[in-house]
């Protein structure tokens, strides 16, 4: 049995729960290809964090944000480390915490405290125009940061009034070994990846800095414009591929399981299945399925595949399957690339030569 990713190649870019994100694909039979676009600073060596620790301590705070699970249960922890941990809480008990969602709601639980407002849409507009509708007038608000600054939330707070004190409790940078990601980039290119799924804007907005950085950026915007299919987790993931005007997918729920589900989708509804020479043939991203069996297909001999696959039974001439060829080339590569296609697809009979015109696929009728 053919599992319903074979043949598929997913391209992610995290750095927390990559490797589960990519185990839910490699259990459908997808390849994974890994390159980490960012890290994470460690909590107990961020001053920054520290500082505002102990800013906190030495004045009351009217309300705190949680927005983050893995954040919220970091800062407590390194609190801990610093032997400040039950004075922390005891300082946020006094206070009315606010939970972004469910897995922030949880943490905040298991430090022993009690959310007082976690709304069902996991937003931090939400949470945000819970504040205002509240009055932050003259009160101290405490905001853990989501791996990056949310100038927005505070600022607009700041405008209304309050006193906002930013807790920087984890922080993305550039990778250690940009090696990765950096191949994960030529990859795409070369039409290697078909999908990319994101979980953090972070690692989109240092993918595309990358890019920029070594003169790659158009190319890369203009692959995942067209070919590659991009699941976002949620609307704030999405922000940097939405600058880009790249069209992106994302699930009903913000997590990762749904993510994965909804990348699946995707690939099998831009499947194209067609009958040639009497067999049922499906491509797939760098492979097709011939009456059920798998079969691998090189980069070239794929791309004049999906060429004559656009117009099947059509003929379709060389130049303009010489056009489609990686890296381009002369109308000899095209001959060499339709000789390698056939041997992948195990049946010559399936392209058909039309002399002096160019090549056709077989389909039933045609």
């Amino acid at each position: 049995m053919t599992l319903p990713l074979a043949g598929y190649s997913i391209g992610i870019t995290a750095a927390r729960r990559a490797d589960e994100l990519g185990a839910l694909f490699v259990r459908k039979g997808a390849t994974v290809r890994y390159g980490p676009a960012i890290r994470i600073v460690p909590l107990a060596d961020d001053t920054e964090l520290h500082a505002a620790t102990r800013r906190l301590l030495a004045e009351p705070v009217d309300a705190v944000v949680a927005t983050t699970g893995i954040g919220f249960r970091g800062w407590m922890e390194a609190a801990e480390g610093w032997g400040v941990g039950e004075e922390l809480r005891a300082r946020l008990r006094a206070a009315a915490v606010l939970a972004r969602g469910p897995k922030a709601k949880g943490a905040v639980r298991a430090a022993g405290l009690s959310e007082a407002y976690s709304p069902a849409s996991e937003s931090n507009a939400e949470v945000l125009r819970h504040l205002l509708d509240g009055g932050v007038r003259g009160r101290t608000i405490a905001v853990q940061q989501h791996g990056e600054p949310l100038p927005q939330f505070a600022d607009t707070l700041r405008a209304a009034g309050a006193e906002v004190v930013e807790v920087p409790v984890y922080r993305w940078v550039r990778p250690a070994d940009p090696g990765p990601l950096d191949r994960l980039i030529d990859a795409v290119l070369d039409g290697l990846v078909d999908a990319m799924p994101f979980t953090s804007a972070p690692a989109a907005a240092s993918m595309f800095a990358m890019a920029a950085r070594t003169g790659r950026e158009a190319a890369l915007v203009d692959a995942l414009r067209s070919r590659v299919a991009v699941a976002c987790v949620g609307p704030i993931t999405a922000g940097p591929l939405a600058a880009r005007d790249i069209p992106t997918l994302r699930p009903e729920r913000a997590r990762i399981g749904a993510l994965a589900r909804t990348v699946a989708q995707a690939l099998a509804n831009r499947s194209p299945r067609l009958r040639v020479a009497g067999r049922e043939l499906e491509l797939r991203g760098q492979a097709v399925v011939v009456a059920g069996e798998l079969r691998e297909v090189p980069p070239a001999p794929m791309a004049v595949l999906r060429a004559l696959a656009e117009r099947p039974g059509r003929v379709v001439s060389r130049r303009e399957l010489t056009a489609v060829l990686p890296g381009g080339g002369e109308e000899h590569a095209v001959e060499t690339a339709v000789g390698r296609l056939r041997a992948a697809l195990g049946d010559a009979r399936m392209v058909r030569t039309v002399v002096k015109r160019g090549y056709r696929l077989a389909v039933s009728g045609s």
